[in-house]
């Protein structure tokens, strides 16, 4: 007997599975992974920057919606509620298998010393604290705090899209805009972007 598809998606159990593959495949699909590459490298395996892996897309289309009611962990443990949050500020999604995410990080932490600016990485590795803080260490990243998110919560949250995505909030917690792909972080375009939050 075949079973029509309306009938296929109407057991609760189908549609979690549907959403769980879809939401992995999106994430998989985002980070510029090419068939045949390890999924998750270490951190001397990270690919040099490619044509194009910093020409990501604004989005305004969320713009007024408040910070997210989403808690990050460190690896020592200590939490932080993005919702208590201080604007303005940057929240960055980003992962160490993703080469998008690991060429901007550098630029990231450079804008991190803009203040009262705070840059907030949260790391979609699933496999520990300990590996997301020597990768920054690795990297000679300083100013970017090693938060994680293993469970993926601000990833749904935000539509579980594509890495690396950065939402802008200004002083009021308010999203002013997110960025989604990679971006130049130094570049004169993000000074504009930026003042749009002011």
């Amino acid at each position: 007997m075949l079973l029509e598809p309306a009938v296929l998606l109407s057991s609760p159990l189908n549609s979690a599975f549907l959403g769980l593959a879809l939401a992995s495949a999106l994430l998989a699909a985002g980070c510029d992974r090419q068939s045949g590459e390890q999924a998750q490298p270490g951190p001397a395996a990270s690919a040099p920057a490619k044509s194009g892996e910093l020409s990501g897309t604004i989005d305004r289309s969320h713009k007024g919606e408040p910070l997210p009611d989403v808690t990050v962990k460190d690896p020592a443990g200590r939490s932080l509620a993005l919702k208590d949050l201080k604007g303005p500020v940057l929240i960055n999604l980003w992962a160490t298998w993703c080469a998008p995410c690991v060429t901007e990080l550098p630029l990231l932490d450079k804008r991190a010393a803009d203040r009262p600016l705070r840059v907030v990485t949260v790391s979609q590795d699933m496999e520990g604290g300990a590996k997301v803080a020597d990768f920054l260490k690795g990297k000679g990243v300083t100013r970017l705090e090693p938060w994680l998110d293993p469970e993926n919560d601000l990833a749904f949250r935000y539509g579980g899209g594509t890495l690396p995505t950065t939402v802008y909030y200004d002083s009021a917690g308010r999203e002013v805009w997110r960025f989604v792909g990679g971006h130049d972080w130094s570049g004169p375009e993000t000074a504009k972007m930026l003042a749009e939050g002011s």
